[in-house]
């Protein structure tokens, strides 16, 4: 069983729409994939209608989280996406969404660079706008030759110069309202340093005694040496391990099963789950 646990869809800033997401996750032989848009489920719907016979749908999100001033993800799985407050938290982080993305823009050209909402916008479409499409934007003007070397001091990193904030959840919180949802959640690339500053371990454990149900380990922006170092630390704190291509379409390099979760670790986020169940595949459109 290959296990795909968290895939980004047109619905936030990947490029493939959730239909095109399930049918190249079954082409690529994944048994199961998870679509983790951020801050939205608005992919949901269309995904399983599509889904095709074999795969089974993981519904999720990632949601976007802050600590101690330092940006990190947290993949949700498994929740009731209309339970009210974790829906009015993810409503809330969505909507700053825009308004962070003009000031991105606006910043960029203080800066010179003849970027424009009208562009951005035009990069997200219907998808929950963030980073990533400004970065295309970038990316289109010949600022910078890849949308990762967007994310730099010098662009669009935390504390950037081209960086603007949004609201963003506590993930204790976080970890609160996902329960109260009937979800799992799990620390998505918590050793992505190339991202910038990274959660410290003491705040992974503060995270796992709060009820975190486990960690993203198997990442492309891990190395050997950090994917080791948080093996360990999962061992330590009872945690669960995961992996994922974190897939975006072409916006990443990435490509859909790149890593995966053991199908064990599969098996317990779903016994975990109260608020959702996977969905099998019946041979969607």
């Amino acid at each position: 069983m290959r296990v795909d646990l968290h895939c980004h869809s047109t619905a936030s800033d990947g490029t493939d729409t959730p239909a095109e997401l399930v049918r190249n996750a079954a082409a690529a032989g994944l048994d199961v994939v998870a679509l983790t848009d951020h801050d939205t489920t608005r992919g949901h719907a269309e995904a399983v209608a599509a889904l095709p016979q074999g795969l089974t749908l993981v519904t999720g999100a990632e949601l976007s989280c802050r600590i101690d001033g330092v940006s990190m993800h947290m993949l949700a799985y498994l929740f009731d996406p209309e339970e009210p407050a974790l829906l009015a938290e993810r409503e809330l982080v969505r909507d700053d969404r825009v308004p962070r993305a003009r000031g991105m823009v606006a910043r960029l050209n203080e800066l010179g660079v003849p970027v424009t909402w009208e562009q951005v916008a035009r990069i997200a479409g219907e998808g929950s706008v963030g980073r990533p499409h400004v970065a295309t934007a970038l990316v289109e003007l010949g600022v910078v030759p890849t949308v990762s070397a967007a994310f730099t001091e010098e662009w669009l990193a935390d504390g950037g110069r081209a960086y603007v904030a949004k609201h963003e959840t506590d993930p204790f919180e976080a970890i609160r309202l996902v329960k109260g949802a009937g979800g799992v959640t799990v620390f998505a690339h918590p050793g992505a340093s190339k991202r910038g500053r990274t959660v410290p371990e003491s705040a992974i454990a503060e995270l796992a005694a709060a009820g975190l149900d486990g960690i993203e380990v198997d990442h492309m922006d891990h190395d050997a040496e950090t994917r080791a170092r948080l093996r360990g630390l999962a061992a330590d704190l009872g945690l669960l391990v995961t992996g994922s291509s974190d897939y975006h379409g072409s916006r990443k390099t990435c490509v859909l099963g790149e890593y995966t979760t053991d199908p064990e670790v599969y098996g317990e986020i779903t016994r975990r789950a109260t608020g959702a169940f996977p969905v099998p595949g019946t041979g969607g459109a």
